[in-house]
């Protein structure tokens, strides 16, 4: 099951309140003014900003 539409316009990043979105392979939330990628594991966002991994 994936993340449903209603959660993705709910969810914010952590660490600047902004707009995160979906990656194509829909496994993680980036955000781009953070450069952060918040990693989806068993269908939950784990949306915490030390297990955030840093995009390139």
């Amino acid at each position: 099951m994936a993340i449903s539409k209603e959660l993705l316009d709910i969810l914010a990043c952590p660490k600047c309140k902004g707009d995160i979105y979906l990656t194509e392979s829909k496994d993680g939330l980036i955000c781009d003014q953070c450069k952060l990628l918040y990693e989806i594991k068993d269908d939950i966002p784990i949306m915490l900003i030390d297990e955030a991994k840093p995009l390139g």
